[in-house]
């Protein structure tokens, strides 16, 4: 068959919860340098060090240096740990990651335009797991008040995008499939349907997260949206590769 009637498609390596430490430094570097040999961008998917600590971020960034694609990532809660996670952005921008919060971004890769909107996101429960908005710490009620907040901006940088491709990348999950595994009792904690929704209506292609430590990789929104949960404790490996074709 000739070259010019072969698919056309974006490899997307992704992985989430490198909880980046003094323990684990250098685990991911050596797969990430040859990166390029298995995808063609590297997306991020928050809790990227263990407790947002700059001696950690200083860490990550030696890990990500120079690589040979594309990476672009979002915070996750552990990176705003100690209130630093505007420093951590910046100190990754500064070596060429693209940092997405509420935002998106273009990027042309073999010949497609490949649009990926990024959030934290945050927790609100899903249908059958209500979360609990109004009760408990402070930070558990402002966790609950940012996933539907955070929805709305992803539907937003997702509707700014006028690619052959879109991603919808946050560090909670959008869906409880992909919770499964976890205590359903904690379930609210870890996403909302609310970035299901925004997922659903802001037509993107893939769905990434990570978060649920004990979940599970592969699910779906209500819409029929892939979703994966890319968490590195999920895929015990350094990443997992998706191959995307342009919507026909």
């Amino acid at each position: 068959m000739p070259a010019e009637s072969e698919q056309r498609s974006i490899r997307i390596a992704a992985v989430a919860d490198m909880h980046m430490r003094t323990a684990v430094a250098g685990r991911f570097r050596p797969e990430f340098l040859r990166v390029d040999e298995h995808a063609d961008v590297l997306l991020l998917a928050g809790d990227l060090t263990e407790g947002g600590r700059m001696s950690e971020a200083d860490l990550l960034c030696a890990e990500l240096a120079d690589l040979p694609v594309p990476v672009v990532a979002v915070l996750g809660n552990h990176d705003h740990d100690h209130k630093l996670g505007f420093r951590i952005s910046a100190q990754l921008s500064d070596i060429g990651v693209h940092m997405l919060e509420g935002t998106a971004i273009t990027l042309e890769l073999n010949g497609i335009r490949l649009g990926i909107a990024g959030v934290m996101g945050g927790s609100g429960g899903f249908p059958g797991y209500p979360g609990t908005p109004d009760e408990g710490t402070e930070e558990h009620r402002a966790r609950m008040r940012r996933g539907p907040l955070d929805a709305l901006l992803l539907r937003q940088a997702l509707d700014t995008l006028d690619t052959e491709i879109r991603v919808a990348l946050m560090h909670f999950s959008p869906v409880v499939d992909t919770l499964a595994g976890e205590p359903p009792k904690i379930y609210p904690g870890l996403g909302c349907q609310a970035l299901g929704d925004a997922v659903d209506a802001g037509r993107a292609s893939l769905a990434i997260h990570g978060h649920a430590h004990s979940g599970t990789e592969n699910g779906c929104t209500t819409g029929g949206v892939p979703v994966r949960n890319v968490s590195y404790p999920v895929l015990a490996r350094p990443y997992a590769l998706y191959d995307i074709t342009p919507p026909q």
